[in-house]
């Protein structure tokens, strides 16, 4: 990404939960989404714009609070800043107005490493709501910069930063603010006459950085075994920081003033209720279960309008198309296949439409704080809830996510456990089972669907903690960690930016879904078609009958392996697929169902219900079914994360570890339960 005469590269900078995901949006055109915690920017994500014949490349960095990095997301941010100086124009440096003292700590920092930046005070409204008045001009006037106001939720000051970014408004301080402590100043001289290093902050930085995080890799060699030994890294950064808030306090006096007698504000009356000990865990339990409970209500309508199109849409390519294999594969190959899939889109789309929204208010950052002293005796720390309840969403991104805990032990335990979590590929195979096994009955007013789904995701929740605990004791570390955020204000959440940014994600499963189904039907579908010879002129018989095809041969091949779980060949042959991705067992069993001329007609849940075995008993009892849901809780069965996982370990031995332990834990499991059961 080197620098052209066509390209100007900008880092956003900021500390977590200023706007920044939000300011980058708007300024790309992008929908990454924003949530109100630490983390969630947790890699450099990059987009442009064009702007008076200019094109701009945006590099949103990792949030952080400090450049001496506590963690591998803050590490990225330090890094990028001090060994790609001379590819950016610059800094836009994205202040909260909330937080202004805490936010300016990084900004001098950034300043005094001589990195050209532009200030952008976002939030202002909700500092006006708290009667805080900040004098722009004064404090470009303290801090030798251009300072912007923004209020990006509202997408105001943006059209005015990209106008200062066309007119290169970034500035270079010539001075440092903070003035190295005397028993350091000589060492720090020294290594500036051994180096081509003129920066005497940036040294200061390298003397105190318990991790490398510039390019002067001749400093060790310039200091003796003495000097060494009086460096003691934590001491100085501590040092720094006193002595930058002095700085800061002075500053803040001079910009900022308070309305006298502002009334308490409705974030500090709700936060006495939604952090307490016992009604803050009642009343989270009270908001999932809304949400289970509106995942199966308002979901039924499209689902049913979807599956009837896809239906109708088979029936069309069936009539119309020439008799044949083409018409066999598009008609009951490839649409019941695709149909299976897409239609738990809707379920997909309102529970993460739910989650977008909690972040959005600030409630989430509510649940990482509440959830701190209840993670703490199983190896984790609040920041673990981030990516366990991302992880509802999707493992990969919740994975990801784990870069911001700081301790190793806490990041690779959070890590093994995330998939653990019921994430969206999971709800369309716990849809559809419990469609067939619960009832449609209510128990005051929560239907029973409501409640199993909602078990499913508390069993998830639950095992990734006894995980923890056993994880706990197996991986050996040195050190506690301890959990520092500030709790965001409540916003108002931006309904209808948050739709649009669940229809992207919606589509994106279903495309990613898709592409897999898409492939399996063909795969499927043609070993269903062709089956052993019936005399021996012929190698293979071809429009065969389901049951006497190779499809059913592999199948019952393994049906000594899964019948004692309660399967029979057909759903063994979905989960062989769904191995790949979960959700693919859907789409598996819609395609088999389709393609077997003895099920009965209808959607493919009512295929699955009427399904029964030659002694008439239901294929998908209650066993059997309850049987699936505890196999699907617990099996690692996605490619994809196990890649992400190794990429985050860098380690076969836990990745295989994981893959092996949850899919064995997922056989036992699914043997007891279904022996209990039957």
């Amino acid at each position: 990404m080197q620098e052209t005469s066509q390209n100007k590269q900008v880092l956003l900078v900021g500390n977590p939960n200023v706007g920044k995901s939000t300011v980058f949006n708007l300024l790309c055109h992008k929908q990454q989404k924003t949530g109100n915690y630490a983390g969630v920017t947790v890699a450099s994500h990059s987009g442009f714009y064009d702007f008076n014949g200019e094109s701009v490349e945006i590099i949103d960095l990792p949030g952080s609070y400090s450049i001496y990095p506590t963690s591998e997301d803050e590490a990225i941010l330090s890094k990028f800043l001090v060994d790609e100086q001379h590819k950016y124009a610059g800094v836009v440096y994205i202040l909260e107005a909330l937080s202004m003292k805490r936010g300016l700590l990084l900004f001098q920092q950034i300043q005094d490493l001589g990195i050209p930046i532009l200030l952008v005070v976002n939030q202002i409204d909700q500092a006006q709501r708290r009667g805080i008045n900040i004098n722009i001009n004064q404090l470009s006037k303290e801090l030798g910069v251009t300072v912007l106001q923004s209020n990006a939720k509202q997408n105001q000051g943006i059209e005015e930063l990209r106008q200062e970014i066309a007119k290169n408004s970034f500035t270079r301080s010539l001075k440092i603010s903070f003035e190295i402590p005397l028993e350091q100043k000589g060492l720090v001289f020294k290594i500036l006459a051994g180096t081509k290093e003129e920066n005497q902050y940036k040294v200061w930085t390298l003397l105190s950085s318990e991790t490398y995080i510039g390019k002067l890799e001749s400093v060790k060699d310039q200091m003796n075994s003495d000097e060494v030994k009086c460096l003691i890294p934590k001491r100085l950064q501590t040092q720094e920081t006193i002595r930058r808030y002095q700085t800061i306090d002075r500053v803040i006096a001079k910009v900022l003033s308070k309305e006298p007698q502002f009334k308490e504000l409705l974030t500090e009356k709700l936060d006495k209720i939604l952090v307490h000990k016992v009604w803050g865990y009642l009343i989270f339990g009270l908001i999932l279960l809304f949400m289970f409970q509106s995942v199966f209500f308002l979901a039924e309508y499209p689902m049913n309008w979807i599956s009837d199109f896809f239906l109708w849409l088979s029936a069309f390519a069936n009539t119309y198309l020439p008799a044949g294999p083409i018409n066999s594969l598009i008609a009951n190959g490839i649409i019941p296949g695709l149909g299976g899939i897409m239609v738990f889109a809707p379920q997909i789309g309102i529970l993460l439409y739910f989650l977008y929204l909690l972040e959005d208010s600030g409630y989430m950052s509510r649940v990482i704080f509440l959830m701190d002293r209840f993670l703490r005796p199983f190896g984790l720390n609040g920041k673990s809830i981030v990516p366990l309840v991302s992880g509802t969403a999707c493992a990969i991104p919740a994975i990801m996510s784990t870069r911001n805990i700081e301790n190793v032990k806490e990041r690779l335990i959070t890590i093994l456990v995330t998939p653990f979590m019921t994430c969206s590929a999971r709800l369309p195979v716990y849809s559809i089972i419990i469609g067939l096994i619960i009832p449609d009955k209510f128990f005051l007013g929560i239907s029973y669907k409501a409640l199993a789904l909602m078990a499913m995701y508390f069993l998830g929740f639950f095992t990734s903690l006894m995980a923890s605990l056993i994880l706990k004791k197996v991986i050996k570390s040195k050190g506690t960690s301890f959990l520092v955020m500030d709790l965001p204000s409540y916003k108002m959440p931006l309904f209808g930016y948050d739709f649009k940014v669940v229809l992207g994600k919606v589509w994106e499963f279903v495309t990613g879904a898709g592409k897999i189904i898409f492939l399996f039907s063909i795969v499927i579908w043609f070993f269903s078609y062709i089956g052993p010879a019936q005399n021996k002129t012929e190698y293979v018989a071809t429009d065969v009958k389901l049951s006497q095809s190779y499809l059913a041969k592999m199948g019952k091949s393994i049906e000594p392996a899964i019948a004692p779980l309660g399967y029979d060949w057909k759903m063994g042959v979905g989960i062989l697929t769904s191995f790949v991705a979960r959700e693919v067992f859907v789409g598996t069993m819609s395609t088999l169902y389709s393609l077997d001329d003895d099920a009965p007609e209808g959607r493919i849940i009512d295929k699955m219900r009427n399904d029964k075995k030659p002694d008439g008993e239901k294929v998908y009892s209650f066993a059997t079914g309850v049987s699936i849901l505890f196999f699907y809780a617990f099996a690692m069965q996605c490619v994809s994360t196990l890649a992400v996982v190794y990429k985050e370990t860098k380690s076969w031995k836990w990745t295989l570890a994981q893959l092996f332990g949850m899919s064995g834990l997922a056989y036992i499991a699914s043997l007891l339960v279904y022996q209990i059961l039957k």
